[in-house]
């Protein structure tokens, strides 16, 4: 096999993993508040979304060609490709790609050890410029784009960072406050029974939404590298095998549940109610959908824990845990710039090693590596579909079981 061939084909499997990753880490963005309401049980919460996230996979490209196009300058001005760049079958671009899956795969598993909900898309593009940053130097990263519109890292990927949870916040406190206004004097019991009922179809929206803008971005990933061996040369198109295993990647990620970070989605940053619940999936479903229809690259991780922080701001009387809400934007601030790092540090310890597919199996192994002891670290402390809803402040340790994913 050649040495292109063997790296593409560590890039696809990585590829994936980080798209099955992306399902677990992010699950909770869909399904948190609906679980911790009761409006759905933990499993059959995991299983809709997962099969919401493979349709939603399908009705979109915008994002993954944003993926493809906007960290690695892989064009000149005039539209041409980089010939250096993809000389060699382009060993040198898939290096820096399997290096920036593998900085990325390491912080989302690192943030669900954690319980943090941080952004697998933010580690996915910290990743490739920390790796591009290495291999290529800054000019090498596609920072604005051409200028003539917005584009670029800057335009796609770090304004909607900023804004996006803003909006969400704004969105979702001004409909919980809404929602409590018009159903003053209504009896509780009721309008939690009628607000669990709607937050099946909210979480629906945003389990849909989350495939259109999630499911993308490794799409892109693996048609840039495709591109980069020469199997591919559409910056426009996406193949649909490439479709479906993303598609399918992320559906099965997402079906296992990444239980520890929908607790402390569901449970730690505000004590969440029906109505709160569904004003929160409905705003992030809104803000998420039309990201994806512009092709920015959004965390939908920021943007469901801004709406769920603002569901909390928007009910009178609510008690928001702020040191939760800390941690997890200290998270936001240090994702990109920390899988950077690993990005850069996969890439430099490959092309020590020759910067072939020596290098490329060596970073293979220790992402291998990595994964074993964060996996074998969380069977310490297990969260899982039995005790994902327990009280906050429970001091009790649950005991270990094997779905504790």
């Amino acid at each position: 096999m050649e040495t292109a061939t063997l790296i593409l084909a560590l890039v696809v499997v990585v590829a994936l993993s980080f798209d099955f990753t992306n399902g677990f880490h992010d699950t909770a963005n869909a399904m948190a508040t609906s679980i911790a309401t009761g409006a759905l049980k933990p499993k059959v919460a995991v299983a809709l979304s997962g099969i919401l996230n493979l349709i939603g996979a399908f009705l979109s490209v915008e994002v993954a060609l944003t993926v493809t196009n906007a960290v690695v300058k892989i064009q000149n001005k005039d539209g041409s490709p980089k010939a250096d760049l993809l000389a060699g079958n382009g060993s040198a671009l898939l290096l820096i790609i399997l290096a920036g899956l593998v900085g990325a795969i390491v912080w989302n598993l690192l943030t669900w050890l954690l319980g943090l909900p941080s952004s697998s898309s933010h580690a996915l593009f910290g990743g490739l410029i920390g790796a591009t940053v290495a291999g290529l130097g800054w000019a090498g990263v596609n920072w604005a784009g051409d200028g003539s519109k917005i584009d670029g890292v800057i335009g796609k990927v770090m304004i909607p960072a900023v804004a996006s949870p803003l909006i969400a916040i704004t969105v979702a406190t001004v409909g919980t406050w809404l929602v409590h206004k018009v159903t003053a004097g209504v009896a509780q019991r009721f309008t939690d029974q009628g607000f669990r009922w709607g937050q099946i179809g909210s979480a629906s929206l945003v389990s849909l939404a989350h495939g259109t803008n999630d499911a993308q971005k490794t799409m892109g990933v693996i048609t840039l590298a495709l591109i980069a061996s020469g199997h591919w040369t559409s910056t426009t198109e996406i193949p649909f095998w490439v479709k479906c295993t993303c598609a399918f990647a992320i559906a099965l990620g997402t079906y296992l549940g990444g239980w520890r970070i929908i607790r402390t989605l569901g449970k730690g940053l505000i004590e969440i109610s029906p109505p709160q619940g569904m004003a929160a999936e409905t705003s992030s479903g809104a803000v998420i959908l039309i990201s994806s229809h512009m092709g920015f690259a959004l965390s939908t991780t920021h943007v469901t824990t801004g709406s769920v922080l603002g569901s909390g701001l928007g009910k009178p009387g609510a008690t928001v845990r702020w040191r939760v809400m800390g941690r997890m934007v200290a998270a936001w601030f240090i994702t990109i710039p920390a899988a950077g790092l690993v990005g850069a540090l996969m890439w430099w310890i490959a092309h020590v090693l020759g910067g072939g597919a020596v290098g490329a199996l060596a970073i293979s192994l220790i992402l291998l590596a990595a994964t074993v002891g964060m996996v074998v670290r969380s069977r310490r402390n297990p969260v899982h579909a039995d005790n994902v809803n327990d009280d906050w402040e429970a001091t009790s340790t649950p005991q270990p079981t094997p779905a504790s994913v």
